[in-house]
């Protein structure tokens, strides 16, 4: 029985035909057993053919079929032939235009559904001939009036419920694709996030595990106790990254219950154990705080140590052997101050403005995504008189 239903829901125009077929059977057989003439019935018949054809294609092509219903109409009114059961036809395509027919359709086919009652009492007025009040024939066009208005008010109904479902299903996909956006944008900023935490990291880190790799071998056989130190030092600061990189491989884990060691991220309060550790790596660094310190929000403490540490990357890959830095950190009212500047060699110009090719520059690009994450400003470049500077300006929120 489903198969059937399904069958009959994928041709439309099959069932139509039917009840069509059906339709015309008993037309056929009130017009032959009508009394008239035989020409009268021959013009009938073409006239119910007609108007069961109309029955048959009117989902096909609901406009025309309503034109063709008006010109078989008005034929039946201009050669005096007498509406048949097949005229039920009217009143099954005034329900199909209004429910799918274009707009000029819907009202043509109001206006015929408002008007056919009327030219029936006109031409064939004999419902009134008994007793001739016009109240009577006022109230037969009423009440025939009646049926074709429901048919088009029923089939308008069901335009509009469609129109509303479609429009629903149109919003439900539409807001499915934006979602979709938005976890690829979410998504593409993890990533970049991700991958601004692993840049500094691993800079910042290997860096210092270079620097002191090298001055081991230039002391070692003249000094082993500095030597020694500086193993010590490349030791501390590869257990440093290495905690760090799990921190950042865990957020990308799909569960939370790895149990792998992970370390708080840093902030202001370990920015003099960072400079401590630049200075053990050689660079000579002045750090002063002014302002009363207090605590911040997690990504203002991030993103105020990152810079810091980042600044000072750059000193010792661009500053040149007698660079020398600067990390001055003011809290005001509202923002948090901070100016990291050296006296050495400065990077080069395609470095600080947009980041050069093949990777270069990524440190302060990373700068810049952080700073506009917090709502902050950044300026780098040359110092007047050689050098490089960076000045930042971050907001102050409660902490979270």
């Amino acid at each position: 029985m489903q198969r059937l239903y399904d069958f009959l829901r994928r041709h439309p125009t099959m069932v139509d035909s039917f009840w069509a077929f059906v339709l015309f059977g008993f037309g056929a057989l009130q017009i032959v057993s009508e009394s008239g003439t035989r020409g009268a019935r021959m013009l009938e018949l073409p006239a119910a053919v007609a108007l069961c054809l109309v029955v048959a294609l009117r989902r096909r092509a609901p406009e025309k079929m309503l034109l063709l219903a008006i010109i078989t109409g008005i034929g039946q009114l201009v050669l005096s032939l007498t509406p048949s059961l097949a005229n039920f036809a009217m009143l099954v395509i005034v329900y199909t235009v209004a429910s799918v027919g274009a707009q000029w359709a819907r009202r043509l086919a109001l206006v015929g559904s408002l008007s056919a009652a009327g030219l029936y009492q006109l031409r064939w007025p004999t419902s009134a001939e008994n007793n001739g009040h016009l109240f009577n024939i006022a109230l037969a066009v009423v009440f025939m009036t009646i049926p074709f208005f429901l048919a088009w008010v029923i089939g308008d109904s069901l335009r509009t419920r469609r129109a509303y479902y479609a429009q629903l299903e149109e919003r439900a996909e539409r807001l499915q694709r934006e979602r979709e956006a938005q976890a690829k944008a979410a998504v593409a900023a993890e990533r970049a996030r991700i991958a601004r935490e692993l840049h500094d990291v691993v800079a910042h880190n290997v860096s210092v595990m270079v620097v002191q790799a090298d001055g081991a071998a230039y002391v070692l056989d003249t000094s082993p106790d500095q030597a020694k130190q500086a193993l010590s030092t490349i030791s501390q600061t590869g257990r440093l990254a290495l905690a760090e990189m799990r921190r950042l491989l865990g957020l990308l884990r799909a569960s939370d219950d790895s149990g792998g060691e992970y370390v708080p991220q840093p902030g202001v309060d370990q920015l003099g154990d960072l400079i401590d550790q630049v200075r053990g790596a050689g660079l000579p660094v002045d750090f002063e705080v002014d302002g009363t310190p207090r605590p911040l929000s997690s990504g203002v403490e991030l993103t105020a140590y990152r810079i810091v540490q980042e600044a000072l990357t750059n000193t010792r890959k661009h500053g040149g052997p007698d660079a020398r830095a600067t990390v001055h950190i003011t809290y005001g009212d509202s923002d948090l101050k901070m100016l990291i500047e050296d006296d050495g060699r400065g990077a080069q110009h395609e470095l600080y403005e947009e980041g050069g090719a093949d990777g270069l520059g990524q440190g302060l690009i990373g700068m810049r995504e952080r700073i506009a994450m917090v709502g902050g400003t950044l300026s780098a470049g040359p110092r007047p008189g050689g050098g490089f500077r960076i000045s930042a300006e971050l907001p102050l929120k409660p902490a979270s």
